[in-house]
């Protein structure tokens, strides 16, 4: 792969060998994670768009405290004794959108439960806690209570450099230029990156072509992407790129 950037982002192992890279967007958020268990609160909240990285600083976190993931389903069929690993802490993914399925109850035992033996939670959603739904109100004040830090879209310089590692990992060959012009054109987040990455390799491998400028501009044009990148972000890769 060319060399036409350089990493320059603070690396944070997660899980299955990938890297989180901070960034000005996010640094807050891992700030906030580096402190753990030092929290004024049993919880924290990230909030944040889709694709900006949520999922994957909860991942870090997990691996760092040996916590458990609680998802919806565990929430409305397990006692929260047993959802309470060794690590005493939990991650709860999508927060708002669980509450607006009735599980507002059962994420206050948990956080009761957490918070009785010491333990943390971990809440990602996409807006902060003051503007959910939560008609529970002994939920509703602990969780506005708890501190909520949001991480921004990552902008264009991070999302290039996701891009590198994603062909880097690949040990695809991309010519000098492929990465800041898809850059500029895709939909800024990590899912579209990862997702455009992958759609690229396909096509390359199908076609028998290197990763170049005009062989990444037919497959955005070929989903209706401009040449110009102030006009649109392309957010979704072809499902057929050749």
């Amino acid at each position: 792969m060319s060399n036409q950037l350089i990493l320059a982002f603070e690396h944070r192992p997660a899980l299955g060998g990938e890297d989180f890279l901070v960034a000005d967007g996010n640094r807050d958020a891992v700030a906030w994670l580096d402190r753990w268990p030092d929290w004024p609160a049993p919880a924290l909240v990230v909030h944040g768009p889709a694709g900006c990285g949520k999922s994957h600083l909860a991942q870090v976190f997990l691996a760092h405290c040996g916590g458990r993931e609680a998802t919806g389903a565990d929430l409305a069929a397990l006692e929260p004794q047993a959802l309470i690993g060794p690590g005493k802490a939990c991650v709860v993914e999508d927060a708002e959108a669980l509450l607006a399925r009735g599980l507002q109850r059962p994420l206050l035992h948990l956080y009761n439960s957490l918070r009785d033996c010491g333990g943390h939670l971990l809440l990602t959603a996409r807006r902060p806690p003051v503007l959910w739904d939560m008609p529970l109100a002994d939920l509703r004040s602990r969780l506005l209570a708890a501190p909520a830090v949001a991480i921004g879209a990552p902008d264009d310089a991070l999302l290039a450099a996701v891009l590198v590692k994603l062909f880097a990992d690949r040990q695809l060959k991309v010519e000098a230029g492929v990465v800041p012009f898809l850059a500029a054109r895709i939909d800024r987040s990590f899912a579209a990156a990862r997702r455009w990455v992958a759609a690229l390799d396909e096509a390359a491998l199908a076609s028998r072509r290197n990763i170049t400028i005009p062989f990444v501009r037919r497959i955005l044009a070929a989903q209706g992407e401009t040449s110009d990148p102030a006009e649109s972000r392309m957010a979704v890769p072809p499902t057929n790129p050749d």
